[in-house]
């Protein structure tokens, strides 16, 4: 793939993707807007603060609107998510977030990639596992305590995420479980972006003990071919290190790179 590929892919992931406002808004979450930027806020966790571009804000008035995020998370008692992108202008964005007491969390790499290779596979999972789209609030539960397992902090928030933003539209995203009997393996769901080409997959975490038999790969399919349905043509995902390799050899290639930032009051 040429550089002027990656740029026209990295430029649709900005126009499209970008900043990825919830649509329709979940029930007892918000959106805010100060400046260039947006606040989400009363999702599962936190507040996240996402934008297209800093409208070309730089010194005393970038730091000003940095000061303001803290400043909301210290009035809600809550950390706030400031989502960095590695294209992201000005240069010294991060040393401005780290002066302000935002901690940089694990860098992935935003991945994109056709849709219709991977949606004309069929999923392969290992013997004694299948895929099944889940939508009860009791499967959204089982999803949230192996994420708590897997990473080893409480994400039980996740299951009210997940079930609010269903509730909100059923259409806009599919939530898929990896089972072995009645356990639940690994999850992901696949969200359709208003308006977009795209369709994002997230989640994926799998039980250690059944990492390395195909069964990530084997949700990656399924979704594609969920996206596929939709007449989605391209795929994006956030990835950390231990999927980026899978995910290149299923097609995708990184565009930019991207950092959760977070102030905790």
């Amino acid at each position: 793939m040429t550089d002027l590929d990656l740029t026209t892919l990295r430029a649709a992931y900005d126009a499209q993707l970008r900043p990825g406002l919830p649509d329709p808004v979940p029930v007892g979450a918000r959106v805010e807007q100060d400046g260039p930027l947006f606040r989400v806020l009363g999702l599962d966790h936190g507040g996240l603060v996402t934008y297209r571009d800093l409208g070309g804000l730089v010194d005393a008035e970038l730091d000003a609107l940095i000061a303001r995020q803290a400043e909301v998370a210290r009035e809600r008692g809550e950390p706030v998510e400031w989502k960095l992108h590695g294209h992201d202008e000005p240069a010294d964005l991060p040393q401005r977030l780290r002066a302000a007491g935002f901690v940089p969390q694990a860098q992935e790499s935003v991945m994109v990639g056709p849709v219709a290779p991977l949606a004309s596979a069929l999923p392969v999972v290992p013997e004694g596992v299948r895929l099944r789209e889940v939508t009860t609030r009791a499967d959204l539960d089982r999803i949230a305590a192996l994420e708590t397992e897997v990473w080893g902090r409480d994400l039980t928030g996740l299951a009210d995420g997940l079930e609010r933003e269903i509730a909100a539209d059923p259409q806009a995203i599919t939530v898929v479980v990896a089972e072995a009997g009645e356990t639940v393996v690994s999850a992901g769901w696949v969200r359709y972006p208003v308006g977009s080409t795209f369709a994002t997959l997230w989640g994926g975490s799998t039980h250690p003990q059944w990492r390395g038999q195909g069964v990530y790969r084997a949700l990656v399919t399924y979704r594609a071919r969920l996206a596929g349905q939709r007449d989605r043509t391209l795929l994006q995902v956030d990835a950390s290190d231990e999927s980026r390799p899978l995910l290149g050899r299923l097609g995708l290639v990184p565009v930019t790179s991207t950092t959760p930032y977070v102030y905790t009051s």
